[in-house]
């Protein structure tokens, strides 16, 4: 089973026949995922499930809705507090698509390090993995994000990445992390809660 999020909501991708009470359950063809995206982008649905049976669900759902994966931090300094930016009117954390034959670790790194500034970056562990669905141009896309948990010793200035439409980096402790996870995404407080972060 695989949690998608579509903004707050989930789109679940499951082998086992969910219970279809709510017309929620969909099958991998094309048209029957666009309209559960959809509905559950316009608040239609809460939750929907794609149904499959099978091992390879993930690979068979990646073959209609492309995939990219990207690499992201869970960045710490020496006082524990947290390196958030603040882009399209939230709060979220650091991360990017991989450039070809980097690995995911680095390519964490260099996001990190791009869209803040940051620097004298080191990974601690691997904390693990979200996705949600986005939209470019007229067509939804996968993002598959590697989630790491850094640390660095870095006190000087940031530098947002004004070209991804970053306007703010901010080390926040646990008041304002707590308020912060009020204005962010369903995934990044899931990382916080599942790795007990604070």
């Amino acid at each position: 089973m695989y949690k998608v999020f579509v903004n707050e909501s989930p789109l679940i991708l499951t082998n086992q026949q969910p219970d279809n009470s709510l017309g929620n359950v969909f099958t991998l063809e094309d048209n029957a995922i666009n309209y559960a995206i959809t509905a559950l982008a316009k608040n239609l649905l809460d939750t929907a499930y794609i149904f499959e049976p099978g091992n390879d669900i993930l690979e068979k759902f990646t073959s209609k809705i492309p995939m990219i994966v990207a690499g992201g931090g869970l960045v710490k300094n020496k006082k524990g507090k947290v390196l958030f930016i603040f882009r399209e009117g939230k709060w979220d954390l650091p991360k990017g698509k991989l450039d070809k034959g980097e690995s995911i670790e680095a390519a964490a790194v260099r996001e990190v390090e791009e869209e803040t500034g940051v620097e004298n970056l080191s990974v601690k562990r691997y904390l693990q993995t979200t996705y949600h669905i986005f939209r470019r141009g007229d067509k939804f896309k996968l993002k598959k994000v590697y989630w790491f948990e850094m640390y660095t010793d870095y006190s000087g200035k940031f530098v947002a990445q004004e070209e991804e439409g970053i306007t703010k980096v901010k080390w926040k402790g646990p008041k304002k992390t707590e308020k912060a996870l009020k204005n962010s995404y369903r995934n990044i407080r899931i990382l916080f809660e599942e790795n007990l972060i604070f």
